[in-house]
């Protein structure tokens, strides 16, 4: 923070622009996912049962 204090305002201020950008973002990201826990949980699980069914292959297989 001391090093953002030491420049131009302008500067300061793009800076300042990002991070509040950035925190909007994440907070809409949550707000996104948080009706939709129970449909993670559910693609997720699916995804675990088709592993252990053979049924998927490896990032480096794929690569």
């Amino acid at each position: 923070m001391a090093r953002v204090g030491a420049l131009p305002a302008d500067e300061q201020d793009s800076i300042a622009a990002q991070i509040l950008e950035s925190l909007a973002d994440e907070e809409a990201w949550k707000r996104r996912f948080a009706g939709k826990r129970d449909l993670l949980r559910r693609l997720a699980q699916e995804a675990l049962e088709e592993d252990a069914r053979g049924e998927t292959h490896s990032l480096d297989d794929l690569i």
